[in-house]
This record gives structure tokens, sequence and C-alpha cells, in this order.
């Protein structure tokens, strides 16, 4: 029987009967509720490219890694685009043709002087700015002076949207638009050589900056010829700037009736032209207002043909059980006057009363963002209604919409319309649905960072309208918008929005409180810095970030910004990376580490040098200030250790010291004998500071005799006792600890059995042997006693002074000692 393919035994069928069922089994189905079990993880984008001499990995998750390029991972020289390529990429460009019947097509009327002027001043290589008010015709009047110079330039005609775009953003653009180099973006020397041999004519829609800015744009392309389009508002060109500037200005009064019917498709009753006059003077003759007037003829026509179908129902919509009837067929036409002259200036209001409910819906949302209106793929998820998508055909040929670069944004002067009409009521909980969804989608990983960074401006606009903000999640959903829309601006080119993002999203962390989101911010802020060729401001980011991470403990992250803090020094040619050790901080002294418990910590002993009659101390010297220095003596077993083992220290050093003042009391009542010898020899104590008790240092042999001179020894000091004693090593210098004199009376103690009397001196010379003392003792002419003793033991944290013993300095009863001399020992 085989466990996993189970035969036809176990079921009660023949073989042929199982192979049949096998065959007609029906495929398994997905669980109905999910499996909360091992979810598969979310793959995260990651993106390698290219910033100038720099490789830039856009890291979705610690931050962004930054290094210099290998010399492998160099891009290959950018190429030009090809005819085709270029236009393949201009209808990419192009905003989407709106669902649902097609809009009419609307020719330039009484613009041909225009056209003829700009079109001459393109042919002879100058550059033209036309300046006309919001409304006037500008963007028609563009495309069609953009189609008659096609073939014009060799690298032919690139549109660009100024819309929010600063002269950084534009060249980039620029760049893009004529080469192709995929994942890289070229620093500002290689920008400049390859636009200064770029050759085509700009048409550049919605200019928002003048003066020396615009002189950079113009500077940087000398062989491009541009057709800029403003309106007075914005700063005009430098005098010196060699900018030919036409103005445009409304239709006159027929022009403007025959906009009007060309766009209802009918000629306009005698009512219809007089309320026409009066709108061409009310608004200036603006082709924009008549489109509009036009779209409101066309709604009073569908309501004298249906009362109903603008109702308070909306337009097409079933109507409820309990509503009024319909009027029947053939019922008196109660007849649907004109828009007022106040109506027809500022239609917006009365034309979104006449649209459906989810046009009306996608203008909330339009409001919400800033008058940023949302791509036609994103309205079913925000409206709720999978038919959402065709109100964009509605609000276009309403003319409430305007073309702006590869997307729509509200007309001029809709904006405040809507806003006044109660649009704009509910515009933060929108602004947040809005975040939320775009959150969701930038960071999807189906989601390509090209197609992100064509949705930057509603974005922006959603994060503006949230931050800083008054209610309660507000600035929360504003810090994962910017956190899921960062990475995937950066990764698709548009450090524009990549930078306004970053700002955006660090102020929002800021105020809710998110530290670790703010830190992110700050990382990427320092790494765009960096690429962008600003170290010093890359330098102050970068250093905040690590600074928060580290209060995080986020490892992780504070290593990125560590590396990428490295890179900023080392090509600003500057000092030691903030948050790393110094050159100073890491020389490590000899005993700056405790050595492990049960390992006896080896100090070097020092040599010594022999002098005629002087015994010397070698002298420690303090150890340097700052942190890691080196240290000896005691303070060496403590300059690594743990807190714990500082209060076990200081316990020993008690007991030292208290042990070498009984030391001193018990040796030091005799008349120092032989030739005294000085010795520097050190003694180690284990990890716990407890010396063994066996260990005897400097001791002779028990049958060994005494003699006149000191075989081992640790004082320049002796005195002699009656009977003979062994000899005790005590400290000779700040090398040693004190808890070794208490070692050494202990091991005194062991060796001769008895202690020697210190009240019996003798006065018929050397009979005893020596017993070395750590310090210097005054014993008075009688009877010495311990209490009279005065030692002087060496702090383990100031080193002591040389000393140096003459010969008779003694005190003691028997007078003044011998000859004094050095006698070397060796631990």
């Amino acid at each position: 029987m085989d466990p996993i393919h189970r035969g036809p035994d176990e079921f009660g069928h023949d073989s042929n009967g199982f192979a049949d069922e096998a065959g007609r089994r029906r495929p398994s189905r997905d669980p109905l509720t999910p499996d909360f079990g091992q979810q598969t993880p979310q793959q995260v984008r990651v993106v390698t490219l290219v910033a100038g001499d720099l490789l830039l990995t856009v890291n979705p998750v610690d931050g962004s890694e930054v290094e210099l390029c290998p010399p492998g991972e160099q891009p290959a020289p950018p190429v030009r685009r090809t005819p085709a390529e270029r236009a393949d990429r201009a209808r990419a460009a192009a905003p989407p043709v709106p669902p649902g019947p097609p809009l009419p097509q609307l020719p330039l009327l009484r613009r041909e002087e225009e056209r003829e002027r700009l079109g001459r001043l393109l042919v002879r290589g100058r550059s033209v700015r036309l300046t006309g008010p919001a409304g006037s015709g500008r963007t028609a009047l563009l495309d069609a002076v953009a189609a008659d110079c096609a073939e014009l330039a060799p690298d032919g005609v690139v549109r660009l949207s100024g819309h929010r775009r600063t002269v950084t953003d534009l060249l980039h653009a620029l760049f893009d638009a004529v080469h192709d180099a995929p994942l890289h973006r070229p620093d500002r020397p290689l920008l400049l050589e390859k636009l200064r041999s770029t050759g085509a004519v700009v048409v550049l829609d919605d200019l928002e900056f003048g003066g020396a800015a615009l002189d950079e744009l113009l500077d940087a392309t000398p062989e491009c010829a541009y057709l800029l389009a403003a309106t007075p508002d914005v700063p005009a060109p430098d005098a010196d700037s060699h900018l030919e500037e036409v103005f445009l200005t409304g239709l006159d009064r027929a022009a403007s009736i025959d906009l009007l019917q060309r766009v209802v498709e009918r000629p306009l009753t005698e009512e219809e032209a007089n309320w026409a006059g009066d709108l061409w003077f009310e608004s200036e003759g603006l082709p924009l207002r008549f489109v509009q007037a036009g779209a409101l003829l066309r709604q009073r026509d569908q309501l004298r043909t249906d009362p109903t179908a603008y109702d308070e129902y909306g337009y097409l919509e079933n109507r409820p059980a309990e509503a009024p009837p319909a009027p029947e067929d053939g019922a008196e036409d109660t007849g649907t006057p004109l828009p007022s002259l106040g109506e027809g200036a500022a239609p917006a209001a009365l034309l979104a009363s006449r649209l459906s409910a989810a046009a009306r819906d996608t203008l909330r949302f339009a409001v919400a963002l800033g008058g940023e209106v949302p791509h036609q793929a994103h309205l079913p998820a925000l409206v709720g209604d999978t038919h959402a998508d065709a109100a964009l055909g509605e609000l276009a040929g309403c003319g409430l919409l305007s073309p702006a670069g590869s997307r729509y944004r509200l007309a001029a002067g809709v904006l405040a319309q809507l806003v006044a009409a109660g649009y704009g009521d509910d515009a933060a909980d929108r602004a947040r649905s809005a975040a939320q969804h775009y959150a969701w989608w930038t960071g999807h990983p189906s989601v390509t960072p090209v197609r992100a960074a064509a949705e930057a401006d509603a974005i922006i606009a959603a994060l503006t309208q949230l931050v800083p903000g008054e209610e309660a999640g507000q600035t929360s959903a504003a810090v994962l918008l910017a956190r899921s829309a960062a990475p995937a601006f950066a990764a698709g080119l548009h450090w524009g929005a990549w930078e306004r993002v970053l700002r955006i999203g660090q102020e929002a962390g800021r105020i809710a409180g998110e530290v670790a989101e703010e830190a992110y911010f700050h990382h990427e802020l320092g790494v765009l810095a960096l690429c962008t060729g600003n170290p010093d401001r890359a330098r102050a980011e970068l250093e905040t970030s690590v600074s928060m991470r580290g209060a995080l403990a986020d490892k992780s992250g504070a290593v990125a910004g560590r590396r990428a803090l490295a890179l900023v020094e080392d090509r600003s040619g500057g000092t030691a990376v903030s948050g790393l050790p110094s050159g100073d901080e890491t020389q490590a002294g000899p005993f700056d580490v405790s050595p492990p418990l049960g390992v006896p910590a080896v100090i070097p002993v020092s040599m010594q040098r022999a002098f005629d009659d002087t015994a010397v101390v070698p002298r420690q010297e303090a150890p340097p200030a700052g942190r890691g220095a080196g240290r000896s003596g005691p303070a060496a077993f403590l300059g690594g250790a743990r807190r714990n083992l500082v209060a076990a220290g200081a316990g020993v050093l008690l007991a030292g010291v208290l042990g070498t003042v009984v030391t001193l009391g018990l040796t030091s009542s005799s008349d120092p004998q032989g030739d005294p010898g000085a010795s520097t020899e050190q003694q180690v104590p284990d990890d716990d500071g407890i010396y063994d008790g066996d260990t005897t240092v400097g001791e002779p042999a028990d049958d060994t005799p005494p003699t006149g001179k000191a075989t081992a020894s640790g004082s320049a000091s002796s005195s002699t006792t009656p009977g003979p004693s062994d000899s005790g090593s005590a400290p000779a210098g700040a090398g040693a600890t004190s808890a070794s004199s208490s070692a050494g009376a202990e091991e005194t103690g062991a060796s001769s059995g008895a202690p020697s009397s210190p009240s019996v001196p003798s006065s018929t010379g050397p009979t005893g042997s020596t017993r070395p003392t750590p310090t210097k003792s005054a014993t008075a002419p009688s009877s010495p006693a311990p209490s009279e003793t005065e030692p002087e033991s060496p702090s383990p944290t100031e080193p002591d002074p040389e000393e140096s013993t003459p010969p008779g300095s003694s005190d003691s009863a028997s007078g003044p000692s011998g000859e004094v001399s050095e006698s070397p020992s060796v631990l």
C-alpha cells in the first residue's frame, strides 16, 4: 500500500474506475478564508541606479545605500534617441484620452498672426516667451506651432511641462527626452556637456520662473530654441536675455460667438447671441469662458428636451419610488431660462451640479488635492464606482479640465469657484482617503517607478493637504504615503518630487512623533544631497539620522547612515566620521581589557638599574587624559573591568592597606643589617583580586643561613630581629598594589612559625635576616611599638614619587644600618 498514491483497494474500486475518477476530478478551489499561518512575504522593490560616479541602491526598508561606482558597474554612454523613439515617447507622455464619446475638435480662431510670428522666430533660432492670461488659449497655440516646427531641428520638438518644476528638473527632463540612458542620472558636468550639443525646439508650457533661473536654462542649452508659455504674474526675463516676448489677448466678439456656436454645434438664437455678447464683455474674450458657456447651453438644450435629465437624483440615474412622477410626453414646456451673466462668468458650480455623482465626487477629490485630478485609473477605487473613469470625459467636455503634462488638472478659476460652492468642505477626509490609496498603490510591486512618478503631483498635493493636519490620523497617513512614495520617485529619477516628499514626510514624522520614520527621511535627504553634490547638507542630515537611529537601537539603519557619512567625509576631505572612534580613541592601553576569569594577567616588570649608594624606585607617569588611555598598577586591572569588579577591587585595596600597616608594625623594630637592596618586582592578582596563599616571592629557603645582605628585598631599608625570619615582598612603587604587602605579611607568618618581637632590639650587630618594608619606618630609640610606625602606601590612582634611602637613614634602636646595596628581584 502506497501512503502517497493510494490504490483502488482502499476505496473499493477497480483500477479503471479509479483512473476515470482521477481524470474527472475538479481542481481544488482557493480557500474562502485567508491562510493566517505562514504568509508570503511582500516583495520589496530594490532598484540600483547610477548617479554621476556613485552607485545608488534604493532600499525602501533601511534606507538607500550609496557607494562609489565600481569599474564594472559604469553605465554605457548616453545615446541619442531615433525619431521613432522620440515619437513613441511623446505619445506616451501625452494626456490620456478620456473615455466616452469623442470630444469635438475646436479650431484655432483668430490666431494666424501670432502663429506665423512664432514660427518665424523659431526658424531663426530665437527663443520666444508667449505671455497670456489663464484661459486665453496658450496651450492650443503651442500645439499648432509645435506641429509646424516638427522637422525644424535635428532632435525634433520636445514638449515639457513647467508646472511645479525647477530648472534642474527641466534640464534632466530635456536630457531624458533626447538621450536614452536607463537607470542613469548624469552629474552636472556630464549633463551640461550633453545639453550643449542638443539641438531641439523645446515647447515649455506653464512656466513658473523667470529672471536668473530662466537665464540658467537658456545658457545650459545654447543650441535649443525655446517656445515658453507663461502667465503675466510669472517674473519677467532679464533685459539682456535675448528672449523675444509675444503677448496673447482674448478673442474679439465675432470670434467668440463663432467659437460658442462650434461648441454648441448649432446656430445661436437672438437671445443667446445677446447673452454671448454680454459674456464677451464680462470675460474679455477668453476662449475658456466660451467653451464653458457652450457646455451650459448644451445642458439647457438637454433640460428642454427632458426636464428630469438633471434633477436632484443625477443624470441618467434611476428615480426612487418615492420621487415625484416625471412629466408625461407632450406636456407643456415650462421653459428653461438662460444662465445669468454671473453664472456664465463663473459657471463651474452650475456645470458640476448637472453632472453625474461620480463626476461630482471626482471634483471633490480634485478640490481636496489642490486642483490635481487623479488619473482615470484611480477614480474607480477613490470614488467607489466601477464606471467612475467615465467622469473624466464629462469634466473635459464641460471645459472644467485642462491638460498639464501627462495628466489633467482643474482649469483656470474652477478651483476657487468650486470651493465657494462648498466642494471643499470634506477636503481633509478625501485627502486622507487619497493618501491611503496612493500609499497602497505606490508600494505595490507591480507598479513601476515610472508610473508612480507620473502621479507625483497628485501625491504631493495629498501630502500638502495633510501636513500640518489638525485632525487625528492625518500626519500618520502622510508619513505612510511619503514612506511608500519616496523610494518610487527616487527609482523613477524624479528627484524633484523625491525631495519634496522627503521634506513633507520628515515634518509629518516630527509632528506625529514617529522618530524611526523621521530618521529614515533624514537619511534619505542626506543621500540625496550627497548624490546632488551638496556635502554640507548631506553631513548634517546623515549625522541627525545616525544619532536618532542610535537612540532607537536601529543597528542596520545606523550602519547604513555611517557608511554614507564616511563617503561624505571621504569626498569632502573632512575629519573623522562622527559617531566612529577617532585615532586617539582607538589607541587602547596595554591593560584596557580585563583578562578572562581564571587567566592571570601578565604585567611586564621593568628592568632595574644599579646605583652605588641609592636605591631608585621607578616612577609611574599619570595616565593620559582621554578615553582608552593606557593605565598601570592597580588601575590597569580595573581599566577594562566591569562595574561589579570595581567594588571587589576597592575591598581588596582596603584589605591590602590594613595588612601593610600591621606588617610594618611587626617588622620595623630592628636595625637594618647588611646591604639593603631595591626591587621593582610586582605581583599579579588573579581575576578575583585575591593572591594565592602558597605563593612566596623573594623568600629564602628555611635552611639558608642568614647573611649580611638581603637576597630578595622589596624596600630600601631593613631591620634586624633576634632570630632568623623570612623576608616579605612589598610594593616598591606605583606598579604594585598595596595588597602585595598583605600577602607578604601572611607569607612571613607562615614561614617563620612565630612572629619576631619588635620590642627586643639587638645591639650586637647583624645576627638575623633582613626583613623588607615597603616604606620608610620610623622607630623610637627605646623599645619600638607597632603603633609608632608611619607607613606610606602607594595610591592606586596616583604614582609615588621617587624615593631614595641613603645608608644609615633608619631610626631604629641600634643606630644606623650598614652598607646599602641593590639586589634585583625576579618575579
